[in-house]
C-alpha cells in the first residue's frame, strides 16, 4: 500500500476532494475539519469525492465519507458524487452500500491538478476515538450487514478497550 495523500479544490461553491493511497483513521481529524469548512461555505453547491487513485480505505475514511454524504443530504437534499475505477475499491464501497448515500460513478473523475492538499491535523487520542466512533456508527446506521460488522469494535471502543478502526 502507498502513503495516503488528501487533497481538495473548489470553485465556486463546488468542492472536489481526492483521496490517494492507503487512506487511514490518522486523516479523520483533517476530514472532519474539512467538511465543517465545505457546509460553512454559504456558497456551497456540491461536493464530489474521488478515489480513483486509492489503494485503499479503511473502515474510518469509509464512515467519514459516509458522514459527509448523509450530511450533504440532510442539508441540501442531494448526494455527492462518488468517482471509484479500481475493481476492489468498487466492491468495498459497494459492500458498504453507499450507492444509498452517493451516486456512485464508476469512472475517472476530472483532472484536479489545482487541488491543494490537505495537511494531517494532531489531535489527541480522545478526539480520534470519538472520530473512529461516530464514522463507524454512520456506517453501522446504512444497512444491517454494517451493523453487524461493526457492533463489537463499537462496543470495545465505548468501553475504552483497545480496538482499531
Amino acid at each position: 500500500m502507498t502513503d495516503c495523500r488528501v487533497s481538495a479544490a473548489r470553485d465556486h461553491g463546488a468542492y472536489v476532494l481526492r483521496l490517494e493511497g492507503d487512506v487511514r483513521l490518522t486523516m479523520c481529524t483533517a476530514l472532519d475539519d474539512y467538511f465543517s469548512k465545505i457546509f460553512a461555505d454559504p456558497d456551497f453547491v456540491s461536493v464530489w469525492v474521488d478515489v480513483t487513485e486509492a489503494e485503499g480505505l479503511d473502515s474510518t475514511t469509509l464512515g467519514m465519507l459516509a458522514q459527509l454524504a448523509m450530511q450533504t443530504k440532510a442539508r441540501f437534499g442531494f448526494k455527492p458524487a462518488l468517482f471509484t475505477a479500481k475493481p476492489g475499491i468498487n466492491r468495498l464501497v459497494r459492500s458498504m452500500g453507499f450507492q444509498q448515500l452517493f451516486d456512485v460513478r464508476e469512472e475517472h473523475c476530472c483532472d484536479d491538478s489545482c487541488a491543494a492538499e490537505i495537511p494531517s491535523i494532531d489531535a489527541s487520542e480522545g478526539e480520534v476515538k470519538d472520530k473512529v466512533i461516530a464514522a463507524h456508527k454512520a456506517l453501522m446506521s446504512i444497512n444491517e450487514r454494517n451493523r453487524a460488522e461493526f457492533t463489537d469494535l463499537i462496543r470495545a471502543l465505548e468501553t475504552g478497550a483497545d480496538a482499531q478502526g
